[in-house]
């Protein structure tokens, strides 16, 4: 593949995704990837007792993320969110 941008390996975003990741994400703006819903993250439905953590949307209940935690790994699954919108400090 070749293109005119020049890019740099996903090591270049080290700085940005640990501004994002470092944050509390309940007040953030979220929509939800079935129904189009958005609002604010905390007003999602958390379930604790499955393997790990599920979030549900408050309109559809499709699920938004999943978080597993694993003795050597955490997973993070956003495949629910079209996006997760986080204010600048």
């Amino acid at each position: 593949m070749t293109t005119d941008a020049t890019y740099l390996d996903g090591n270049a975003a080290a700085g940005a995704l640990s501004e994002v990741f470092a944050r509390d994400v309940t007040a953030a703006i979220a929509q939800c990837n079935g129904c189009g819903q958005t609002g604010v993250f905390a007003e999602s439905h958390v379930y604790v007792n499955a393997p790990g953590l599920v979030a549900r949307c408050a309109g559809c209940d499709g699920v938004l993320l999943r978080v597993v935690t694993t003795p050597s790994d955490v997973y993070v699954d956003l495949r629910g969110l079209t996006y997760l919108r986080l204010p600048n400090p």
